[in-house]
């Protein structure tokens, strides 16, 4: 009995491009596990004069043109999502906050339900959130009904992370470093294997 490959939707929102260069990395790192992967962006609620006002703003505007606004169909067509957000004031950011509450028809109809969650962030500080920003998603993904699925201390590279709950960044314009960069693609694979062990298993369970 073969089954269909796991199907991963990265869901993020960056104003400097932090969040999406780690978007980026989780996005190919699931891929290289094996995932079928959308790489979708929520849509974004500052007005132009402040992304102006702000160069990184302005470059990582550009850099992300390309990739589709998310909709809840990308979250309805996967079996595991990953959302990465900046912290504001220790919180998810609110454009990807408004994102997370349009999906609320899709819920009451149990369409978030049962599938695989995660998620990162990066703020500017190290202790600036970047902990209770993930927590706060997560949050939302209980009300779903979803399967949490963090990284834990599950591996050499988790540990080493030293963030249970999630990839995180803290810098304003400083490079991601590899610390976090494999932590990240271990979470993305931990995400991934857990997935397609449940994808498999329900797969059998119907056959």
């Amino acid at each position: 009995m073969s089954v269909e490959p796991v199907k991963v939707a990265v869901v993020f929102y960056s104003f400097t491009g932090n969040v999406t260069k780690l978007a980026r990395h989780i996005a190919d790192s699931a891929e290289k596990a094996g995932a079928e992967v959308r790489l979708v962006r929520a849509a974004e609620l500052a007005p132009q004069e402040a992304i102006d006002s702000n160069p990184a703003a302005v470059e990582n505007a550009k850099a992300i043109a390309e990739l589709p606004v998310a909709t809840g169909d990308d979250i309805v067509w996967a079996d595991a999502v990953i959302m990465g957000s900046p912290t504001r004031y220790g919180n998810v950011a609110a454009q990807l906050k408004q994102f997370i509450d349009t999906l609320g028809p899709l819920w009451f109809q149990g369409k978030l339900a049962d599938k695989v969650y995660s998620g990162f962030a990066a703020t500017s500080g190290k202790h600036g959130g970047n902990e209770s920003t993930i927590l706060a998603l997560y949050n939302s993904f209980h009300h779903f009904g979803g399967i949490i699925v963090a990284p834990g201390y599950a591996n050499e590279a988790l540990f080493a992370n030293a963030s249970p709950y999630g990839a995180a960044h803290f810098g304003f314009d400083s490079e991601i470093d590899e610390t976090v960069l494999t932590g990240a693609a271990a979470q993305a694979e931990r995400v991934v294997a857990t997935a397609a062990a449940l994808k498999a298993g329900r797969a059998s369970v119907a056959a």
